[in-house]
C-alpha cells in the first residue's frame, strides 16, 4: 500500500534584479557648501509578492530613504529590489512567512549594497544601512494584521475584542 507522501519542499533563486531605481538630490550643490553636516535619515521598507506560474514566485523589497539636513531634503531613494525564486511544497502559512521574511532577508543585502554606491556615487558620506530581522519584522505585521481584524470585528459586532456576539446582555 502506497503512502501519500508530502511534497518536498523547496526554494531556489531563480533571478535577483533591480526592478526600479530612483535616486533625486535637489539641494545641491548647496548641499556641498552648507556648513556642519547633520543629517538625519528615514528608511521605509515594504516587500510585496506575487505568484506566477510554475511555482514562481516573484517578491519585491521596496526601500524608501530620505534625508534631511535642516528640514530640507538633501537626498530620496526609492528602490526595488526583486527577486524571482522557485519555490514548492510549502502550505499557505509557511508560503507567507516564506515570501514576507525568507526572500527579502535574501534581497536586502543587494539593495543594502545598491543603495551604498548610489550615495556615494551622489557625492555624499558612506551610509551603511543596518541589518534587518525580517522574521521579527514579519511577525510583527502579522501581529498588526490580526489585531486589525479584531478590532474591526468588534466594531462590526459592536463587541469588545474576545467578547462574542452571541447572548449576552449589555448593561445600560
Amino acid at each position: 500500500m502506497a503512502e501519500d507522501k508530502p511534497a518536498e519542499k523547496k526554494i531556489s533563486i531563480q533571478k535577483i534584479y533591480l526592478k526600479d531605481f530612483s535616486f533625486e538630490s535637489p539641494q545641491t550643490p548647496q548641499v556641498f557648501t552648507d556648513g556642519k553636516w547633520e543629517p538625519k535619515t528615514n528608511l521605509n521598507l515594504r516587500s510585496t509578492h506575487s505568484a506566477g506560474k510554475d511555482d514562481l514566485h516573484e517578491v519585491v523589497l521596496t526601500v524608501t530613504i530620505e534625508t534631511k539636513h535642516e528640514d530640507r531634503t538633501v537626498f530620496l531613494i526609492e528602490l526595488q529590489q526583486a527577486g524571482l525564486f522557485y519555490i514548492t511544497g510549502y502550505e499557505k502559512e509557511e508560503l507567507s512567512m516564506v515570501v514576507g521574511s525568507f526572500c527579502p532577508n535574501l534581497l536586502y543585502p543587494y539593495a543594502r549594497q545598491a543603495v551604498s554606491s548610489i550615495v556615494a556615487k551622489g557625492g555624499f558620506p558612506e551610509l551603511l544601512l543596518q541589518p534587518i530581522n525580517f522574521d521579527a519584522l514579519y511577525a510583527q505585521a502579522r501581529a498588526e494584521a490580526r489585531n486589525r481584524v479584531e478590532t474591526q470585528t468588534s466594531v462590526e459586532t459592536g463587541q469588545p475584542s474576545g467578547q462574542s456576539g452571541n447572548g449576552g446582555g449589555q448593561a445600560s
